[in-house]
């Protein structure tokens, strides 16, 4: 695998990420905004929202003294891409995805 593809697999492996991109499907937002429904500090926040700008699936820009999230919309076709070789998956269903790398991490620690 190529390292953005690695950084976005690895982005997608926390469920606060994952729930930060569906909050994104919807619309850009502030940094503040995106905080607000996590129970947890801004700078937590911010940690997330630095891996998965570092992997590409959202852009930052400062307007103003607000700083936005936004979106890539195109970040998820190498992953999807990839995962449509195995013919198991939905194009990005990547919940589908979790719970069957969950199962075979269970499998081999059970074994």
């Amino acid at each position: 695998m190529n390292t953005r593809l690695d950084l976005a697999f690895a982005a997608l492996s926390d469920p606060t990420r994952r729930a930060i991109l569906t909050m994104l499907l919807e619309d850009d937002m502030a940094v503040t905004d995106v905080a607000e429904p996590f129970e947890m500090s801004l700078a937590a926040i911010s940690k997330h929202l630095t891996i998965l700008t570092r992997a590409g699936l959202i852009s930052q820009e400062k307007r103003g003294r607000v700083k936005w999230c936004k979106l890539e919309p195109d970040a998820l076709r190498e992953a999807s891409i990839w995962m449509q070789g195995f013919g198991q998956f939905e194009p990005v269903n990547l919940d589908a995805f979790e719970r069957f790398l969950e199962t075979e991490l269970r499998d081999e620690q059970t074994s």
